[in-house]
């Protein structure tokens, strides 16, 4: 999901510029930006334990692949939706293309850790860039009524697309070429995006204001410092002794997340001060938005934590190859689907709060049935059900909760309300995967050899222990990080039965077409 800037549909904005005659290749360039980022998210979810084994990543370090990227999308999101009003978003949009483009390069030419994470984080920034001009633009293209009602459909819509296709196209890539080719597909996108975007989108007028360049530092320091930490502190494991050490107290982990306070609690300073904060403080001033908000900090942490622990179970324990795991994981993207496409069409007959409290619900459910995971466990018997639980549960929230965000602010306020609430998801999936990344990754190593340690014990042949034995270390580790990501969910629904209020009355104003795309 990407932020809508300042002025948006959401609530019925009108272009800044008029609209333009090229309105079918103007869609198809937003789609396809609004694919690539999606794109991004799920095809390199796929080839992760390939990228693992090849640049040699630690178990622990593995998650910087993914956080690398969302801290500095989510990070700079709002900054770039700023960029967009200050400097017109046309072309915005085209330098975040480019630098999307040029991070996407990197990635597939990297030939150490340092290099791939560096590359990570240019992809974030650029996609931080991108992401909000993207959505905006569409007010500024599309004439309002049916027209942008279905470039925002269709914009919508590739978010779902966009997962499905990821999945399928990182496990071919990975298994017929390799793992370098997740990222060097992003780049004959990005290639015509640049060619056919300055031809078919409409330039917005530029507004009067500043960058908040100390807010944008302070809470990305801040946020990448507290995942740092998290991180450094997992118990590792020597692989010969088989002796587990805790890093809790090591001086990086006790440095970094006293930074993360000093800069977190500065940044909260910054914004309250300033006249151009990133995230202006009376947004805040809605009970039911900021509960809102909550749930979706909580959604990003359970979520990234989920996928990221479901990769490596396919294809670590369960021995899926790279392609056969993009297939698995289709049922869950469909199962989201159709459940984001019912919740859109009733939640105005309904209202928001009883399609977040039953999806919430379901989610938790879903994600406690995959506590019960085995080494042994089958696709169809085990996994798909959970699957299927857990993607009904998610996609009946996604919309509602959108349109919570959206309720009661104004035209000039939503691209803020909505921004804050990706934001949140994005930097909630960056601590989701270092803390329950860290307490799962610090069970594996503590189990593993107590696992070993019975079945050689039990008479079981060295060879025949190592692999049992590993497995099994993995699904304890794994089984403690989804039940995590089961309370975490679980707390999300607390959340929404105390604090979301908003009644279907509240949100009749609001397209949720719109509200989904958002």
């Amino acid at each position: 999901m990407t932020t809508a800037p300042p002025t948006t549909t959401a609530t019925g904005g009108t272009p800044e510029s008029g609209t333009h005659r090229h309105l079918g290749v103007a869609l198809f360039v937003v789609a396809l930006a609004q694919l690539m980022v999606i794109l991004d998210a799920t095809i390199v979810n796929v080839a992760l334990p390939s990228i693992k084994e090849a640049l040699g990543f630690s178990d622990t370090n593995t998650q910087w692949i993914i956080t690398a990227y969302t801290l500095a999308f989510g990070g700079l999101l709002l900054l770039g939706g700023r960029a967009g009003d200050l400097l017109g978003r046309r072309r915005v949009f085209l330098f975040g293309v480019g630098v999307f483009a040029v991070g996407s390069l990197l990635g597939g030419f990297a030939q150490s850790q340092g290099w791939l994470l560096g590359a990570r984080v240019i992809q974030g920034t650029g996609g931080a860039i991108m992401a909000p001009t993207a959505l905006a633009l569409i007010t500024v293209t599309f004439p309002q009524g049916a027209p942008r009602n279905r470039a925002m459909g269709v914009y919508a819509a590739m978010s779902g697309i966009g997962a499905s296709i990821g999945l399928i196209l990182g496990g071919v890539l990975t298994d017929y070429l390799n793992w370098r080719w997740v990222f060097f597909v992003n780049v004959p996108i990005a290639a015509l995006l640049l060619l056919l975007a300055p031809g078919s989108l409409a330039e917005s007028e530029r507004h009067p204001g500043r960058f908040d360049i100390p807010g944008a530092l302070l809470s990305t320091i801040g946020f990448a410092s507290l995942v740092y930490g998290l991180t450094h502190g997992a118990t590792t494991v020597d692989r010969t002794t088989h002796k587990a050490t805790s890093h809790w107290g090591d001086p990086q982990t006790i440095i970094a997340l006293l930074l993360a306070v000093v800069c977190l609690l500065a940044f909260l300073i910054v914004e309250s001060r300033s006249p151009h904060a990133l995230m202006p403080f009376d947004i805040f001033k809605n009970g039911s938005r900021s509960g809102d908000y909550a749930v979706s900090l909580c959604l990003g942490t359970a979520m990234f934590g989920l996928f990221y622990f479901l990769t490596f179970y396919v294809q670590g324990v369960m021995g899926f190859s790279p392609l056969k795991a993009g297939f698995a994981f289709l049922p869950f993207s469909a199962f989201i689907m159709v459940s984001a496409g019912l919740s859109s069409n009733l939640v105005a007959r309904t209202g928001p709060r009883v399609w977040m409290l039953s999806g919430l619900a379901l989610a938790t459910v879903g994600m406690w049935m995959f506590t019960n995971l085995k080494y042994n466990s089958h696709y169809a018997g085990n996994l798909l059900p959970a699957m299927i639980v857990t993607a009904l549960g998610l996609g009946a929230v996604f919309v509602p909760m959108t349109l919570v965000a959206l309720t009661k602010v104004r035209d000039d306020e939503a691209g803020i309300a909505s921004g804050v609430l990706n934001v949140g998801q994005q930097i909630g999936g960056s601590i989701g995967l270092a803390l329950i990344g860290t307490i799962a990754w610090s069970t594996v190593a503590t189990k593993t050899p107590q696992k070993i340690d019975q079945l050689t014990q039990a008479g079981h042949p060295q060879d025949f222990a190592n692999k049992v034995g590993g497995a099994q270390g993995l699904v304890a580790g794994f089984d403690r990080g989804f039940l995590i990501a089961a309370v975490i969910m679980l707390i999300a629904l607390v959340i929404t039965a105390v604090f979301i209020k908003t009644r279907k009355e509240d949100i009749g104003h609001i397209d949720p077409m719109a509200a989904g795309a958002a």
